[in-house]
């Protein structure tokens, strides 16, 4: 009974999400601010359930919930709400939400409305460490920092195409400048790569302890590092070769569809990574 109540509970969020979303897009259209401020309190306020259910969900497992694909989708639209919330009390950039939590909507649709394997909690205990926890961890940490930073090339690609134009107007100026637009995606992609790098230390680390017979041609091992040579090459031709502009922007936004096959695609077919689902 207490389950089938959390599960309407947490459709009902999933609503108010929507809600929100849509909001944010009808002050994206119409540059209404009342819609804005009332989208931003829902949203808010889903902030609040989602970090509840997170909570409650951790003393029922005894654990952080990562482990699995489900749980990850969970942590992973959690992580872009409260990067998007953040950035939007301390930078100002009006449409960085909305494009940010399309995004984690889609994140937290999945999850909800995916099929549940209840028995993945106790495969998942199986297999609990603390190198294991920091690997998935950091690594979902990554690709929200990964996120926001093509929402910030989107924006910037979006502001170049109205600037192109000449079409002036109050979106123009909510948007932010493409100065602004540009070095934020660049510092968000700074904090990922590391965090990158430290999660396939640690997953690399597990995997010797735990799996000696992995398969180092594994799709998902295969699809972290392309991502990691992606982004690479993306600060390379930022910092070493001075590239700036719409070339750069294009050139993230391809390289975070990568991050979603990786996560989505790749994960599935590996031999190991999430096969406790």
């Amino acid at each position: 009974m207490f389950d089938i109540y959390m599960t309407r509970l947490h459709e009902f969020t999933v609503i108010l999400y929507a809600l929100s979303v849509l909001l944010y897009f009808i002050d994206f259209l119409t540059s209404n601010r009342k819609a804005n401020r009332i989208a931003f309190w829902l949203l808010a306020f889903v902030w609040i359930l989602q970090t509840v259910f997170l909570i409650l969900y951790m003393i029922k497992s005894g654990r952080f919930p990562v482990l699995t694909i489900f749980e990850g989708l969970y942590f992973y639209a959690w992580v872009l709400i409260t990067f998007s919330l953040i950035i939007n009390r301390f930078l100002k950039v009006d449409f960085i939400v909305f494009f940010t939590n399309v995004l984690g909507f889609f994140i937290m649709a999945l999850h909800t409305f995916a099929p549940v394997q209840f028995e993945s909690n106790v495969l998942a205990s199986q297999l609990m460490s603390e190198l294991l926890f920091f690997h998935i961890t950091v690594a979902i940490l990554s690709y929200g920092a990964f996120s926001l930073s093509f929402v910030f090339s989107l924006l910037y690609l979006i502001q170049y195409d109205l600037l192109k134009r000449k079409k002036w107007g109050a979106r123009l100026l909510r948007i932010s400048d493409l100065t602004k637009l540009e070095h934020m995606s660049y510092i968000l992609n700074i904090i990922g790569v590391p965090m990158l790098v430290i999660s396939l230390i640690l997953g690399i680390q597990w995997a010797y302890m735990k799996l000696p017979n992995m398969i180092w041609l594994d799709s998902k091992v295969l699809g972290s590092i392309l991502v990691l040579v992606l982004y690479s090459i993306y600060l390379y031709l930022k910092v070493g070769k001075g590239i700036s502009g719409k070339s750069l922007a294009l050139w993230n936004v391809a390289a975070f569809l990568v991050v979603m096959i990786n996560f989505f695609l790749f994960g599935q077919l590996s031999s190991f990574h999430f096969w406790y689902k």
